[in-house]
């Protein structure tokens, strides 16, 4: 049978190969790789696309995470409420500005945390909140929101598996006081390389961050912060620039292939399919259903079911395994095996079968009666 990969990019650059190769080479010639027009015109096209007034590009969504924090001026002795059911660079951030994460556990259906147990963590320390819109679905925007402002509190929003998913018609991005997205090539917006924007409509912040990301710089050798270096290079905006103009077609070919999952999935009783919130919109970074497990003393039974399905030509994908709340770099923060269950039995189960735009129905097919075979 033919191999089906979890991510095929090559058909995302049939599409724009001969536009990207001709931009491409007219910035080689031109020699000017940082910054310039090609960064400047997709921040606006970004921005535009969003509905903010502002972006600032960057060198990755780990960046623009970090520079989040570092604009609104969380630190020492703040704690900040997030996901432990995501990518480390989340919670990472956090601890790189000297601030405490604080994990909430997860809703069983969404995989985003529970709001309800958000707004139950929130101390006198507590300075912001990042939700993270996981595998392309929003968290509930409206709700979290109401909750930031009767306390007070910044949302970061961690749009990196989510450009272009919306709640209530409103982008992720949009809605919290910074957005912040991945271009990583795996991303629904992905550039050929890392890359990395926020967004808002603050113009303070905006103008803060523009700063930290060239070494904290107001003039030419004029440092008025302790930045960083982190700039979104020329090329690989301008091929941003060129796919933005694809993503709605590309995230609805997503949707499309997540709907066909759901109907050749839903008689398989040994399997729970992903959900999502009404009013949400997802955009399906990661198509990820649980295969049903309650012999938590043994290998996971999704372990099992993925190296079979590896040996027949299916790669399918764990995220996550180990939550962040058990990873040994957080001891420090004394969370204990069983104190995040909903979380704890999500990295048991999880398994995210092959999505991308341009999968075929057929490709599609062979997935699930393979996996069939492997349950």
């Amino acid at each position: 049978m033919k191999k089906i990969p979890p991510l095929d990019l090559t058909r995302q650059y049939q599409v724009i190969s001969e536009e990207a190769s001709k931009t491409v080479i007219e910035i080689l010639h031109s020699g000017r790789y940082i910054g310039g027009k090609a960064v400047t015109n997709f921040e606006q096209e970004f921005a535009n696309y969003i509905g903010v007034d502002k972006c600032v590009g960057c060198n990755s969504g780990t960046d623009a995470l970090y520079l989040a924090l570092r604009a609104l001026n969380i630190g020492q002795g703040d704690e900040v409420i997030t996901t432990p059911f995501t990518f480390m660079a989340t919670a990472e951030v956090i601890t790189r500005v000297g601030a405490t994460p604080v994990f909430v556990d997860i809703e069983a259906d969404t995989f985003n945390f529970d709001l309800e147990k958000v707004d139950a963590a929130i101390t006198p320390q507590t300075k912001a909140i990042i939700p993270v819109h996981l595998f392309g679905q929003p968290v509930d925007m409206q709700r979290l929101m109401e909750i930031a402002e009767a306390h007070n509190l910044y949302v970061i929003e961690d749009c990196a598996q989510a450009t272009g998913a919306e709640w209530n018609g409103h982008k992720v991005g949009s809605i919290g006081h910074i957005g912040c997205f991945s271009f990583y090539p795996t991303k629904n917006l992905g550039a050929c390389g890392d890359g990395g924007a926020l967004t808002t409509n603050d113009e303070a912040i905006a103008s803060q961050v523009t700063m930290l990301r060239e070494h904290g710089l107001k003039a030419r050798y004029l440092h008025e912060l302790t930045g960083i270096n982190s700039r979104l290079d020329a090329i690989q905006a301008a091929i941003l620039s060129i796919k933005l103009r694809y993503l709605d077609s590309w995230n609805l070919q997503r949707q499309q292939a997540a709907t066909y999952y759901h109907q050749l999935l839903q008689p398989i009783a040994e399997i729970k399919l992903p959900q999502a919130l009404p009013g949400g919109t997802s955009v399906w970074n990661q198509y990820t259903i649980q295969i049903k497990d309650d012999q938590i003393d043994e290998e996971p039974r999704r372990d099992r079911v993925k190296q079979k399905l590896a040996q027949m030509g299916v790669i399918a994908m764990i995220y996550y395994p180990l939550p962040l709340h058990l990873q040994p770099v957080y001891q420090d923060l004394a969370y204990q095996l069983g104190q995040l269950p909903v979380t704890e039995k999500a990295a048991r189960e999880v398994l995210s079968l092959p999505m991308f735009p341009g999968i075929l129905q057929e490709e599609q097919e062979q997935v699930v009666y393979t996996l069939k075979d492997c349950l």
